[in-house]
C-alpha cells in the first residue's frame, strides 16, 4: 500500500517537532509545506528533507492533491485553512489552540464535519509516555477507582523583562495566556485519566507585569465521577529541575487503593495503600518534545486514516475540553465555580 501524502503549513518554533516526527512516521509522508515567509518554508524543506515548497495554502492543495493537511499556523488562522481544505476533501491534523475563542471552535469543527472530513486536534501531552502509561495502570486497576488527580506546574520561562522573547514571543501579547496556552494541555489529560468534568474553580494571576495574560493559577476540578483535581501552575516561578519541559509537572493520581506519581524526570512510582513505595519501570525517552509525544500523535494521526477508526482528540471530542477551558476563565473572572456546560 503506498503511504499517505500529506501536505504542511507553517514553519514557525514548533514546526520543527512535527517536521521530524513525520519524517519517522509510518503509513505516511509530508510531499510539501508552506509558510508566508519562503525562506523559512525553503529552511525548513532543507532541514528536513521536504521536496516542495509553497508560500499560498490553497495553491500548495491544489498543485498537491494531498489526503491529509497538517495545520501548523497561529489559532486565527485555523477555520480559514481547514475551510480549504474540506472544500478538497482533504484531512486535517490542527495545531492547539484551535481557534481564538469557543464560538469559532465550534464553527471550525462544524465545517469540517459539513464537509465530510475527519479532523484531530494536535493536542499532544496525553501521548506524553508518562500519561500513557498512568492510563494503563489504572486500566490494570492498580489503585482502584480514582479519587483524585493533581498536578503542580512550574516552568520559569516568563520572569523578567524579556520574558518569552527568545522562543514564543507572541506569548507576551496574548490576552489569555496559562490557560489558553498551556492549561488545555492539563485539562486534557485530566478528562483522559479520569473522565469528563463537572464544574471548576479557578483563581488566576499575572506575575511578570510586562505580559498582558495571565500567568499563575490554581484551578480545581470536580469530575462527574465525584473524583477530585487541582492543577497548581505558574509559567513565572522555576522549577528545581534542570528540564520542566520535560513531563511540564509533578503528578498524582490517588485512588481507593493507593497511589501512583509521576516526577519531573519521568520517574513513576506505586504507592499500594498500607505497603511500601515502589518505583515502577516504564520506557521513556528525551526525544522529539517532551517524551517525543508529538511523534506519537502524529503516528496515532496517521494510524487512524488508515484504519479508520476514531481519534483520541477529534474535533467533535475536544469541544468539551475547550468548554473546560471557557470555564476556568468565567471562574476567575466571577470568583464562582462554574458548571462545565453541556455540549
Amino acid at each position: 500500500m503506498m503511504p499517505l501524502r500529506g501536505v504542511a503549513v507553517g514553519a514557525g518554533y514548533f514546526s520543527r517537532f512535527h517536521y521530524d516526527a513525520w519524517r519517522r512516521a509510518s503509513g505516511a509522508a509530508l510531499v510539501a509545506l508552506c509558510d508566508t515567509s519562503r525562506e523559512r518554508a525553503q529552511e525548513a524543506s532543507r532541514r528536513f528533507g521536504i521536496g516542495r515548497v509553497y508560500s499560498d495554502a490553497a495553491e500548495m492543495l491544489d498543485a498537491e492533491r494531498p489526503d491529509f493537511i497538517d495545520v501548523i499556523t497561529p489559532p486565527a488562522t485555523h477555520r480559514d485553512i481547514c475551510r480549504l481544505a474540506g472544500e478538497r476533501g482533504v484531512h486535517v491534523l490542527c495545531q492547539k489552540a484551535l481557534a481564538p475563542t469557543f464560538g469559532d471552535a465550534v464553527a471550525l469543527v462544524g465545517d469540517a464535519e459539513r464537509a465530510g472530513i475527519r479532523l484531530m486536534v494536535h493536542d499532544n501531552f496525553r501521548f506524553q509516555p508518562w500519561h500513557r502509561e498512568l492510563r494503563r495502570l489504572l486500566d490494570l486497576n492498580t489503585i482502584g477507582p480514582v479519587h483524585a488527580i493533581a498536578c503542580r506546574t512550574r516552568m520559569g520561562d516568563g520572569w523578567g523583562a524579556d520574558a518569552y522573547l527568545d522562543r514564543q514571543p507572541y506569548f507576551r501579547t496574548m490576552p489569555k495566556l496559562l490557560i489558553f496556552e498551556t492549561g488545555v494541555h492539563f485539562v486534557d489529560v485530566f478528562r483522559y485519566l479520569v473522565g469528563e468534568v463537572r464544574q471548576v474553580y479557578a483563581t488566576l494571576r499575572r506575575r511578570n507585569p510586562v505580559i498582558a495574560g495571565e500567568d499563575a493559577g490554581v484551578m480545581l476540578f470536580e469530575f462527574q465521577s465525584g473524583a477530585t483535581g487541582v492543577w497548581d501552575a505558574s509559567r513565572y516561578n522555576e522549577s528545581r529541575e534542570r528540564d520542566p519541559r520535560y513531563t511540564f509537572g509533578e503528578f498524582l493520581v490517588e485512588g481507593s487503593g493507593g497511589s501512583l506519581s509521576v516526577d519531573e524526570r519521568g520517574r513513576m512510582v506505586v504507592h499500594p495503600l498500607g505497603g511500601t513505595p515502589r518505583d515502577h519501570s516504564y520506557v521513556h525517552e528525551r526525544k522529539g518534545f517532551a517524551g517525543d509525544c508529538c511523534y506519537k500523535a502524529i503516528q496515532h494521526f496517521a494510524d487512524r486514516l488508515l484504519d479508520g477508526a476514531a481519534f483520541e482528540t477529534s474535533g467533535r471530542d475536544y469541544l468539551r475540553t475547550l468548554a473546560v477551558q471557557e470555564a476556568l476563565y468565567a471562574s476567575a473572572a466571577t470568583g464562582q465555580a462554574v458548571r462545565i456546560r453541556e455540549l
